[in-house]
């Protein structure tokens, strides 16, 4: 088991792997340092193992499929996650580490948003999608989390072997943070400086599509985890746009004692009932998630029972 893991996912980083594995391993001497190779087609395995790294492979594209294998092979202490293009200064890692150690964080988040990153950022919709994410979560799971889409975040034991990653992508920052506020597991804050990629780097982040998806995962971790919400603001939707339509009807018949928008009433009585139903269908799976939550809080006592276990053998 080790002490610290250093976890790196890579896709064609050659320029920059290297350094980040050298910087990791000068600021955490103790740690290993972990690159998981994702079908690069360039120089990155050789220069990550140049300079020390462990090197891995996942075969399915995608941050979310790397993730997920590592989360799965790695026992660790503590868990540090960065990227491989050089953006995230190792020296904030001994503090993201003592977070987790010693103020029993389960996730520490690193926290671009509060210092550098509108200024090294050079692509605007990425600052305005990083400041929408962050304000939608915030209200929607009443979070203070200071930056939702960062890759530099440390991790327990306990949340890395209770996190089920479900998202393929880069959405999987986003299913990280909901996760951890959905389980009120402790996440903590530390402001790092953020640099721009080198020169000649290129990121694998597609503004709008990738965007998209964010905001589509955002919905459906909503919808899972907040159903009565979920449920009930569509309701309240529906049967806005039912009593509006049923107005004109009514005032109509009122004044004339005829329907002839009988079709436009039909309309309005269905919509209606699908207001209603929508009511029940939100009780119905918040019973479901409020005892998924109970099992969650079950699993987590079990996984803490063996990460103790794991300590005894290694004394």
């Amino acid at each position: 088991m080790d002490k610290i893991a250093v976890l790196i996912p890579c896709y064609n980083e050659e320029k920059t792997v290297a350094k980040v594995v050298r910087d990791f391993r000068e600021v955490l001497p103790e740690a290993t340092i972990y690159v998981y190779d994702n079908n690069s087609s360039d120089r990155t395995v050789e220069l990550a193992k140049e300079a020390g790294a462990v090197v891995r492979h996942e075969y399915q594209q995608g941050k979310g499929n790397v993730i997920r294998r590592m989360f799965r092979e790695i026992d660790a202490h503590v868990y540090i996650m960065t990227d491989g293009d050089d953006t995230y200064p190792a020296e904030f890692a001994r503090e993201m580490v003592d977070m987790v150690i010693k103020h029993q964080a389960d996730m520490v988040v690193g926290d671009r948003l509060s210092s550098t990153y509108f200024k090294e950022n050079k692509r605007p919709f990425h600052n305005f999608g990083n400041s929408l994410v962050r304000g939608t979560i915030n209200h929607l799971f009443c979070t203070e989390i200071k930056d939702i889409m960062t890759g530099y975040r440390a991790f327990s034991y306990q949340f890395v072997k209770t996190f089920p990653v479900l998202s393929k992508g880069f959405e999987i920052e986003t299913e990280m943070t909901i996760h951890a506020a959905d389980k009120n597991m402790q996440v903590d804050n530390v402001i790092i400086e953020y640099r721009d990629r080198p020169e000649g780097s290129e990121s694998k982040l597609n503004t709008y599509s990738d965007g998209a998806k964010v905001l589509m995962s955002i919905a459906k971790l909503y919808r899972n985890y907040k159903p009565m919400n979920f449920f009930g603001m569509l309701s309240v939707l529906l049967a806005v746009v039912s009593v509006a339509f049923f107005i004109p009807v009514l005032l109509e018949y009122v004044a004339t004692g005829l329907v002839p928008k009988f079709p436009t009433l039909i309309v309005c009585g269905f919509a209606l009932m699908a207001s209603i139903q929508s009511v029940f269908a939100g009780l119905i799976l918040a019973a479901g998630a409020q005892r998924n939550r109970q099992e969650f809080e079950m699993h987590l006592m079990e996984v803490d029972r063996r990460y103790k276990e794991l300590i005894k053998d290694e004394k």
